[in-house]
């Protein structure tokens, strides 16, 4: 716990000592219907659209920022976890749980198109998780069962360890660019290397659940916990040189941002969700 308090100290002093990364120009409470506690799935690249699902990453709602219009798109268990967005933001991918008669739990991989929520299984019963890629995306990268990273360049599969083999790799995401990987070592922290996994450049230890706001800077939540609950829980901004930004204090318990340029969204640990506007 000191260790953690001592890094929140040290990020604030980066704010004092360093320009500020982003600034925070209003920070709105979204309405939700749903009568559940929720939390942020995915931000649509367009920026139009988030997608939310609850704690136990069932079923996804899609939330029309303009209108704060909810759709359901489905029911499915594990829906919520890591689903991909197409680049249009016309079509998701997402996991749809199953347990087999071997009481193994498999995942179907559905594509949905988010208008007419047409949905059609494109992988069925997997248990290698490189089967879910962004659609209409050439590059991609994901989490295999082994728990490393498998980019995706135009249909080939490679996996990578760029920080060795006997490492648990989590979040990965690619710039919008194209050209970097993010990605969370566990217990280590996020880190930055290019598509072969060369490169590697430390980010933060303190930024789990890391996604890209810009070719530049990443955003992410510093939580702190007593060893069975979490105590508290900052969303921050790092650029690539490690300077960092507190965007909403801990006490706030805001956990899981998801991010496009001029916007921010996330939860707190009350299940309610937020959308914060930047530049």
């Amino acid at each position: 716990m000191k260790a953690k308090l001592l890094f929140i100290a040290a990020c604030a002093f980066s704010m004092l000592a360093n320009a500020q990364l982003l600034q925070v120009q209003s920070v709105k409470k979204l309405k939700v219907s749903t009568g559940s506690e929720m939390k942020v799935a995915g931000f649509s690249p367009k920026g139009d659209y988030i997608l939310l699902t609850d704690d136990a990453d069932k079923g996804l709602i899609r939330y029309d920022l303009a209108t704060g219009a909810q759709t359901k798109l489905t029911d499915a268990l594990g829906a919520g976890w890591a689903v991909k967005i197409s680049k249009d933001g016309k079509d998701i991918v997402y996991r749809e749980m199953t347990i087999g008669k071997d009481k193994l739990v498999k995942h179907d991989i559905v594509k949905m198109n988010v208008v007419n929520k047409q949905a059609s299984v494109v992988a069925k019963a997997q248990r290698d998780m490189t089967s879910l890629v962004h659609a209409n995306n050439a590059n991609s990268v994901t989490i295999n069962e082994n728990l490393h990273m498998v980019v995706v360049k135009n249909g080939k599969n490679i996996v990578l360890t760029p920080n060795g083999k006997e490492e648990s790799y989590n979040w990965a995401s690619i710039s919008p660019d194209g050209k970097s990987i993010l990605y969370y070592v566990a217990l280590k922290g996020c880190y930055v290397c290019d598509l072969n996994g060369n490169n590697v450049r430390f980010i933060a230890r303190h930024c789990r659940a890391p996604q890209w706001y810009n070719n530049n800077i990443i955003i992410g939540m510093a939580d702190e916990d007593d060893g069975k609950f979490m105590t508290a829980s900052a969303i921050v901004a790092y650029d690539m040189q490690g300077k960092c930004q507190i965007l909403v204090n801990k006490e706030n318990m805001a956990i899981y941002p998801y991010a496009v340029e001029g916007k921010i969204a996330f939860s707190n640990a009350a299940g309610e969700v937020f959308l914060m506007t930047v530049k």
